[in-house]
């Protein structure tokens, strides 16, 4: 992945289990310091959440999978 490959999780502990740390020291990958309740610095984790509460929004609300889907491509 190259010299500048920098690994980014969560904190969530199956994220910091000994066999994943033993990975990753094994195959030299550099895992970014992620303090401890940090804010989610994942923009797509926001997205998701934006699009969802204006699918909730929706009247009358998506009563199958492709209004639902309609109602995603819409927003």
């Amino acid at each position: 992945m190259g010299a500048e490959f920098l690994f980014m999780d969560d904190n969530a502990s199956p994220h910091r289990a000994s066999i994943i740390d033993e990975c990753l020291q094994s195959e030299d990958i550099t895992r970014m310091d992620w303090p401890a309740y940090s804010p989610d610095l994942n923009p797509i984790e926001h997205v998701w959440d934006i699009l969802g509460r204006q699918i909730v929004a929706r009247q009358p609300h998506p009563t199958c999978l492709p209004k639902l889907r309609r109602a995603f491509l819409d927003e």
